[in-house]
């Protein structure tokens, strides 16, 4: 089996803290989507006819879409997937394109998933954070999803906000768990370079959130989503019993991917291949024909790297059994030596043939993965 991203690098409007590839010209709209069809037909071998079972229309903003370029594009689609074996198809979506209209479109097509990026339900952190929508129009547009039939929907939300209380964040969560939806995703605030949001912290007009704080956020969200049913499968990620996203749990467990449009990446479990981050590049290579991917061959250390980035993620974590069957013996003495410290702290478990990092070590995750890590 395998995946399909399909990037959309179209925005309204840029958010503060944003760094992924897109813009707000949506005067490419057409060419962009006759681009990736284009290079769907050019690439769809190398996925050496493995069965889509996952689409991910992300972006930027997929719900800027028209609906005749999103029905363009799904009709392109069905050239190569069998809905019927894709059992997850997902389109990114900002609450306020949302209306009964759009809605009523995206039911006309094979998308049983929606993802929105909420963020906040507190006006004040959305108008910092430059985002489009009120709380009030987010749950309006959740109910509109619900009553057009969607029962598989995800919210985004962020945590840890310049001048955010552990108050306020708890209202976020216990207004998400009010309104009955199926998968949550939360993140701590970043701040990338490049974006409006660290030239604000650059010019002193913000500060970062207390470390300590931030922890206390992540603990509550923790400890209030399990109390909900949720159950914590990946580091930010939270799902009701079987709604685990099926196409991100393949980034985390080694399935080959394709990735179409500007600035996307692709794994076939040798190889990386990245787009380039160019909108307008990418549609003029496309449209004579080329393929404008830069392409990374990945090392034996790569792959061991990789699949400690990936697993340990999750909280299943690392099938050792698997590892051992695709790894080198020298790497997995690395990571047993690496994880023994960490094993004895309570920070990481070996249990049922899985090393995993624990409740107590998803507090210093990031840390404790570096240390596994063999630097060539």
């Amino acid at each position: 089996m395998a995946g399909l991203y399909i990037h959309i690098p179209f925005c309204r409007t840029r958010c503060i803290y944003c760094d992924f590839h897109s813009g707000t010209d949506m005067s490419v709209q057409e060419q962009y989507i006759g681009a990736l069809c284009a290079e769907l037909d050019m690439r769809i071998a190398e996925l050496q006819e493995a069965p889509i079972h996952t689409l991910y229309i992300g972006g930027g903003t997929p719900s800027q879409l028209s609906p005749a370029a999103l029905q363009q594009l799904f009709a392109h689609l069905s050239k190569y997937i069998d809905w019927q074996q894709c059992h997850e198809a997902t389109i990114e979506c900002n609450p306020d394109d949302l209306s009964e209209e759009y809605i009523a479109t995206l039911r006309t097509l094979p998308i049983n998933r929606i993802s929105m990026g909420i963020q906040s339900f507190d006006d004040n952190d959305l108008r910092f954070l430059r985002r489009r929508h009120s709380a009030q129009g987010a749950m309006e547009a959740i109910a509109r999803c619900q009553a057009a039939g969607y029962d598989n929907i995800s919210i985004d939300l962020i945590y840890g906000l310049p001048r955010q209380s552990l108050e306020a964040w708890q209202k976020n969560i216990d207004t998400a768990l009010s309104l009955g939806i199926q998968h949550i995703s939360a993140y701590a605030l970043i701040y990338e370079e490049g974006t409006a949001l660290m030239r604000l912290k650059e010019q002193g007009k913000v500060t970062e959130c207390d470390d300590e704080l931030s922890l206390a956020m992540y603990r509550m969200l923790i400890e209030r989503l399990e109390q909900a049913g949720y159950r914590q499968y990946e580091i930010s990620n939270f799902a009701l019993p079987s709604r685990e996203a099926a196409h991100n749990s393949s980034y985390w467990n080694d399935t080959p991917y394709l990735g179409l449009g500007a600035a996307a990446h692709s794994y076939d479990g040798t190889t990386r291949r990245y787009n380039p981050a160019d909108t307008r590049a990418y549609i003029g290579a496309i449209e004579q024909h080329k393929c404008c991917y830069e392409e990374e061959l990945l090392t034996e250390t790569d792959r061991y790297n990789d699949m400690l980035l990936t697993r340990l993620r999750t909280r299943q974590g690392i099938d050792e059994a698997q590892a051992k069957a695709y790894h080198a013996p020298h790497l997995i003495d690395n990571m047993y030596r690496m994880a023994a410290p960490h094993i004895a702290c309570g920070n990481m478990e070996r249990s049922d043939g899985y090393l995993r990092i624990t409740r107590q070590g998803l507090f210093i995750s990031d840390s404790i993965i570096s240390d596994l890590f063999v630097v060539e």
